[in-house]
């Protein structure tokens, strides 16, 4: 079993690993593009990179940090990324094997697992990133960069895959077959509500229990195995059988 996370926005800054190894990195088909993004990444100036990432002046030193993508040094990635999915996984108290379950989808790196060492950078899903060196002033989408390469990659993840990115990510590249969570809560006349602010903190509590199941799902798309997970844990979930939405659930809170 594999679960993919989202990233965040927020990260931890430093680190006490090395510089960027690309060729250390999980999934290696994914390299080219890496070494693509980073090269298109590193080279924007500060100041037009406010414009191209979409941040204010105050956050000018992420833009900085993204000229030393290179030589800055690393932390693993599920340490690098923060906020509310990953206070409520509190990765620190997983075991090796838990964390071996784990991976995030990202803009600059495509999948990363859990412990591949990355440095601090800001790009996101909707970026559009010029090509260093380009003649014309096309600005490629991170989508149209990734094109099929991270599904191709998702496909040689053996066992199920549970897909907990938000739609920007996932429009990266999809894994037919992956299993999708929805979250929502209950309103007083019984009627449902998509969970919003929420959402990240529930989804981090099911990516901890799933990965720190003492069974491994073995079998792509075993949505009834995801769900029996996190019923074991005391969580309260639906196998969206017959609605048209294939290996998915909803986790009700």
């Amino acid at each position: 079993m594999f679960i993919l996370l989202p990233p965040s926005e927020t990260k931890a800054s430093g680190g006490d690993g090395p510089a960027l190894d690309i060729d250390g990195l999980s999934f290696p088909s994914l390299n080219e593009i890496r070494r693509q993004n980073i090269d298109d990444l590193a080279a924007l100036d500060p100041g037009d990179a406010l414009q191209v990432l979409g941040i204010s002046e105050k956050l000018r030193g992420e833009a900085e940090a993204n000229a030393r993508l290179r030589d800055a040094p690393t932390v693993p990635a599920i340490t690098r990324y923060t906020g509310v999915l990953y206070d409520a996984l509190d990765a620190a108290t997983l075991s090796s094997s838990a964390r071996a379950r784990l991976g995030v989808g990202s803009a600059l790196f495509g999948l990363l697992s859990a412990d591949d060492p990355v440095p601090h950078y800001r790009l996101s899903a909707g970026t559009k990133l010029p090509w260093s060196g380009a003649s014309d002033d096309g600005l490629p989408t991170m989508k149209a960069r990734w094109g099929s390469a991270v599904t191709d990659a998702l496909r040689q993840v053996p066992g199920t895959v549970v897909d907990l990115r938000s739609g920007g990510y996932q429009q990266l590249g999809r894994l037919p077959g992956a299993v999708t969570v929805r979250v929502e809560s209950v309103r007083e006349d019984g009627s449902r509500k998509v969970v919003s602010h929420f959402n990240k903190h529930y989804k981090g509590l099911l990516a901890r229990e799933l990965a720190s199941a003492d069974t491994d799902l073995d079998t792509p798309g075993d949505v009834t195995g995801v769900a029996d997970i996190a019923r074991r844990a005391g969580m309260t979930v639906e196998v969206n059988d017959g609605t048209g939405v294939k290996d998915s659930l909803t986790l009700v809170v």
